[in-house]
């Protein structure tokens, strides 16, 4: 694992309580590979920190939108705090590198797994929230979380939204998957989202859906960028 000193540079807060940042980070495969006290992993945190970024999102949507009902609120509000987004806003801030995991779940690809790194990000909003109060989670979550809304709906909603352009365009829409391996407690998808004979996007993923999901994302932005649209 690499230093959680630099971790707090990553992000920009320091920790009073660095017990809690190490609580954060500690996956329930390290605490049970050493027989760690109980409550030692970060899930209490994780339920913590699933509530705050709860309401800061929906504080941050209700004042920034004034104009969406209720429905579009929440669906908005869905696709910023889905696991695969918030697996999304993990990359830059590294978070994967800096978790304590099993050997097992190390060695299987889990500082990748969106599921352990959306977890985790729930977790350290947690951990700030009990080590430095609501003003510093807020922080937080507005800096690595609550950006770039537009371009996280739109990945939340690819394959849909990639759906409706192709439909709108009279044209097919495929999902081919081009490559498949690892052992079955680990699988890695390859896929094409494909326009016809055109190949658009390509994506992986632990699982089909995920591949697909962000081959869809790929598609759009690429068809965007077509257009001369950002």
């Amino acid at each position: 694992m690499a230093d959680i000193k630099k971790f707090e540079e990553v992000i920009g807060y320091h920790f009073k309580n660095e017990k809690l940042l190490r609580q954060a980070l500690t996956h329930s495969s390290y605490a049970n590979e050493r027989h760690m006290k109980k409550h030692s992993d970060n899930e209490r945190l994780e339920f913590l920190g699933d509530a705050v970024l709860e309401i800061i999102s929906s504080d941050f949507l209700y004042r920034n939108y004034p104009d969406k009902p209720e429905g579009e609120l929440t669906k908005l509000r869905a696709s910023i705090v889905c696991e695969p987004t918030l697996a999304l806003c993990t990359k830059e801030i590294s978070l994967g590198d800096y978790l304590l995991l099993g050997n097992g779940e190390d060695q299987t690809g889990g500082r990748e797994r969106k599921s352990i790194l959306s977890d985790a990000l729930e977790a350290v909003i947690g951990a700030i929230y009990l080590d430095g109060g609501f003003a510093n989670a807020k922080e937080f979550v507005l800096k690595y979380i609550l950006t770039d809304i537009e371009h996280k709906q739109l990945f939340y909603d690819s394959k849909t939204i990639l759906q409706e352009v192709v439909q709108g365009e009279h044209a097919s829409l495929t999902y081919e998957l081009t490559d498949e391996s690892g052992p079955d407690h680990n699988k890695s998808f390859s896929v094409n989202a494909c326009i016809g004979d055109r190949v658009i996007g390509s994506g992986s993923g632990h699982t089909k859906k995920a591949a697909e999901q962000e081959a869809a994302y790929q598609a759009l932005l690429a068809l965007r960028a077509e257009k001369g649209d950002r």
